[in-house]
């Protein structure tokens, strides 16, 4: 069922008079890509003082009240409009990605995880042929077989910790978060942008309290002071409620592929901030490898099926 406010009509923009509101979607995800990009290197320095599941815990909460809040009538129209199965795959998704980024982070570099993390791009139409049988062209396998040349060079080569149970779920939060993309895509036919946030912040923040309990014995924040606060706030805010909300008002307006792309903007984004924060450095192998993922990650998204 098609509601009245779904995504595609809800986000009013201005009709297209020029090249800058044309180019208004894709703005939001530069937008999301600066945010990221610093949200990245501040999560690994707040982990150091905080633990992981609980300092997720305390963002997707605050994100969720927050959105709850100010738009609660909104997101019970929105859902009475929908049934579970729109919004579901697309909030597991998403919430698994963003968990799986963060353990990549403690485990292994900011740069590292946001350069892993911009395979979705590639992912992204792999996971559309196998679910929605999207045409796949042979054409796009030797850019595959570049991303393993890449990943190699910067995870191997890099000067970055090799590739180990870090770069792992680096991956898996690559894959996820294309679910995101692909699922979210077809879900925003007929959920509210907002209430499409809303719903993924509130999976996200379910997830992790799961994860806290199972893991660290429950919430643990007594370790937070004054600046990790700011961080998580920032984190929840930002991060979450823009970020997330940036994305899925982007998407019904712009395809999931061209997303994508312009989600490869994230890792330079995290490795400016990472370099000014955490002092991390990528060796010339590593800068080779990072070239040569931005590289097929642009190329496969442009490339025609």
């Amino acid at each position: 069922m098609t509601h009245p406010s779904s995504s595609k009509e809800n986000i009013h923009l201005p009709p297209k008079k020029g090249v800058t509101l044309r180019w208004l979607p894709c703005g939001f995800i530069l937008l999301q890509s600066i945010l990221y990009g610093f949200g990245d290197p501040i999560s690994k320095a707040a982990y150091e003082t905080v633990p992981l599941y609980s300092l997720l815990s305390a963002r997707y909460l605050i994100a969720f009240l927050f959105l709850a809040l100010l738009f609660h009538k909104r997101i019970w129209q929105g859902l009475k409009a929908c049934s579970v199965k729109d919004w579901l795959l697309p909030s597991l998704c998403i919430a698994g990605g963003y968990i799986a980024t963060n353990v990549a982070i403690v485990l292994t570099t900011a740069t590292a995880t946001a350069f892993l993390r911009s395979l979705s791009t590639v992912m992204t139409p792999l996971l559309a042929l196998v679910i929605f049988r999207r045409k796949f062209s042979p054409k796009h396998i030797p850019i595959l077989l570049l991303v393993v040349v890449g990943l190699y060079l910067l995870c191997g080569r890099g000067g970055l910790t090799g590739f180990g149970l870090g770069e792992v779920f680096g991956l898996l939060s690559a894959l996820l978060l294309a679910g995101s993309l692909v699922f979210g895509e077809k879900a925003l036919n007929n959920v509210d942008p907002v209430t499409l946030t809303t719903v993924q912040a509130g999976m996200s923040a379910l997830l992790t309290l799961v994860f806290t309990f199972l893991f660290e014995g429950g919430v643990h924040l007594e370790t937070a002071g004054g600046a990790e606060w700011v961080i998580i706030v920032y984190l929840a805010i930002l991060c979450t409620v823009a970020g997330y909300f940036l994305q899925n008002a982007a998407l019904g307006h712009i395809s999931s592929r061209t997303v994508a792309l312009l989600q490869c903007t994230g890792p330079v984004m995290t490795a400016l901030f990472s370099r000014v924060i955490l002092g991390e450095t990528l060796s010339p192998a590593g800068i080779l490898g990072a070239a040569i993922l931005l590289a097929c990650v642009a190329a496969e998204t442009l490339m025609k099926q």
